[in-house]
């Protein structure tokens, strides 16, 4: 059978077509190319990210247990994941990652679920209504990113305090990125930064930060360091502490001696970063103790004044009241019972920095108010009372039961808004410039190259897993509810002053996703029920109707 002009021309369309694909694959096979038409880019890895990513080398495998029927809210944070999981997996095949539902076995649950828990992700419970009827299911958010035998946990939800659930769900699509890199960057790291904690002026106990230190071996290499140890040779001793690239003064109690500040002034300003947790005022819970409930809070003179003053904070002899704070236990024959107690403020984030971004209440005791001094270094607020917060001056007594005759909340508005945390950032002046040098044993430096120093007026910010003296059960405030976010805050503080590699910066990445206003749905609900559902209809019908008459005009010749 011959074939006419017309089936000639239908083949070799065909012909091209088959080739065009083939040509199409080997493209795809050799080269790699995705496109992201989300407005904000959602889906598009920071270059930090695929640096991290496409240095692995061996297998990590990412057990992801947000998995099940879920409200539509955690439907999304579902496939949020899983989508910029395959982005991952697409620039290095060596990022493998499963979904798993703990509660698919119903025989096998509950030790899943134990086990989950023994590893400190715990599950966020939920409402569901299904066949009308209402309960409470428990969602894992969480990951294990794993490479050998070393094993990474990954939060996947932000659950921050005031914020409806869509927010936070908004909050934790923004966060994915930087959890996922965050956990790689752990799992893979090798050449790690070396950090100074430094002892010999009365820190805190190790106790009360041990959870803190624990989590920064995760990134760095820690030492301690006493700035005394070589007492009879401070050339010595600024050269050893100048082999850290960070130094942590962490609550001292002790005052600082001419000598051992001018070594820290030197370190300073060779580039060394310090972290300040510092407490102006001496007071603790357990002075309170005794038989009045009561104590004096009286300032304590560290001798530091004159290096803060120099770099542009200053530290006040005083401390803040908030009536957004955690309650304080009291002890009654019932039993327990929490009682208004304003001098532990918790501080809701600025959300202005990469450092405080998408955090949740930052918990505080007895914090100082903080000024800042004009210097030309440039000053960002992290931490910052709340706008019903006053400062009240040192010495004062404290007394246990002083809040619960009643609170007059007029004394606190237009006072608030104190200052508790600083980042400062820029060429630092010598506080010791112009001055006879406590040290003649090394050259002075009276203006610093560029650097960054944090300052934080309450040295019990390190210790988070306590909350009055009791440690906590499963980071979880009995009173409040909340999981404070200290220990993200300081760790993002530390990565800040730390980070070469730009991770922190992908906390700043902003990713949309606009909320239904649920008062306009309701209101115009049969409108946009004929928008969504009958408009589309509509258009395909009419589209069938054309293709039909063309076709009939086409072929009825």
């Amino acid at each position: 059978m011959v074939m006419n002009v017309h089936q000639k021309k239908n083949l070799q369309q065909l012909l091209f077509v088959l080739v065009g694909l083939v040509l199409v694959n080997l493209l795809a096979y050799f080269y790699f190319e995705r496109f992201d038409l989300t407005a904000d880019q959602r889906y598009t890895l920071s270059k930090t990210s695929i640096a991290i990513a496409k240095k692995i080398d061996s297998p990590v495998y990412i057990d992801v247990y947000l998995d099940g029927e879920f409200p539509a809210e955690f439907k999304r944070l579902e496939t949020e994941t899983r989508q910029l999981l395959e982005e991952y997996h697409a620039h290095n095949s060596k990022i493998i990652f499963l979904f798993t539902n703990p509660l698919a076995d119903a025989s096998k649950s509950d030790q899943f679920v134990a086990e989950l828990n023994n590893l400190g992700m715990a599950p966020t419970n939920i409402n569901s209504t299904k066949n009308g009827k209402k309960s409470l299911i428990p969602v894992f958010p969480w990951a294990i990113a794993r490479r050998g035998d070393k094993a990474v946990k990954i939060p996947l939800l932000v659950n921050n305090f005031g914020n409806s659930a869509d927010e936070n769900i908004d909050k934790s699509v923004q966060m994915l990125e930087f959890s996922i890199t965050d956990a790689l960057t752990k799992i893979t790291l090798k050449d790690k930064k070396k950090i100074a904690i430094l002892k010999g002026n009365g820190e805190i106990s190790e106790k009360y930060m041990g959870d803190f230190l624990m989590n920064l071996k995760e990134y760095y290499r820690l030492g301690e360091f006493n700035l005394d140890s070589l007492k009879t040779d401070e050339a010595k001793t600024l050269e050893n502490l100048k082999r850290f690239d960070l130094a942590i003064i962490a609550k001292p109690t002790e005052a600082f001696s001419d000598s051992e500040k001018y070594i820290l002034d030197q370190y300073i300003m060779g580039g060394g970063k310090t972290m300040w947790l510092i407490d102006k005022v001496s007071i603790d819970l357990d002075s309170l103790h005794n038989e009045q409930q009561t104590a004096m809070a009286y300032p304590r003179d560290l001798q530091l004044d004159d290096l803060f003053f120099s770099y542009g904070v200053r530290i006040n002899y005083g401390l803040v009241q908030d009536l957004l704070s955690t309650p304080i236990t009291a002890q009654t024959p019932n039993g327990d019972i929490p009682i208004d107690w304003l001098y532990s403020p918790i501080i809701k984030s600025r959300d202005n920095h990469p450092i405080n971004k998408n955090l949740n209440l930052v918990k505080l005791e007895f914090a100082n108010p903080m000024d800042t001094l004009k210097n030309g270094i440039r000053k960002t607020v992290l931490l910052q009372s709340s706008a019903q917060s006053k400062a009240i001056g040192a010495p004062v007594t404290i007394g246990l039961n002083q809040f619960m005759e009643g609170i007059d909340e007029a004394e606190y508005d237009g006072k608030g808004n104190q200052i508790v945390g600083l980042l400062l950032e820029g060429a630092f002046t010598s506080a010791f410039k112009d001055r006879v040098k406590p040290v003649k044993s090394f050259k002075a430096t009276d203006t610093g190259v560029k650097n960054k120093m944090i300052v934080i007026s309450d040295g019990d910010i390190v210790n988070y897993l306590y909350v009055n003296k009791k440690p906590l059960n499963n980071t979880i405030d009995q009173w409040t509810q909340q999981v404070y976010s200290n220990k993200e805050f300081l760790l993002n503080s530390v990565n800040y002053l730390l980070d070469d590699s730009g991770l922190i910066t992908i906390r700043s990445k902003d990713i949309s996703l606009p909320l239904l206003n649920e008062k306009k749905v309701a209101a115009e609900y049969t409108y946009t029920q004929l928008l969504t559902v009958g408009l589309p209809l509509v258009i395909l019908a009419l589209f069938g109707v054309l293709l039909t008459f063309l076709r009939k005009r086409r072929f009825g010749r």
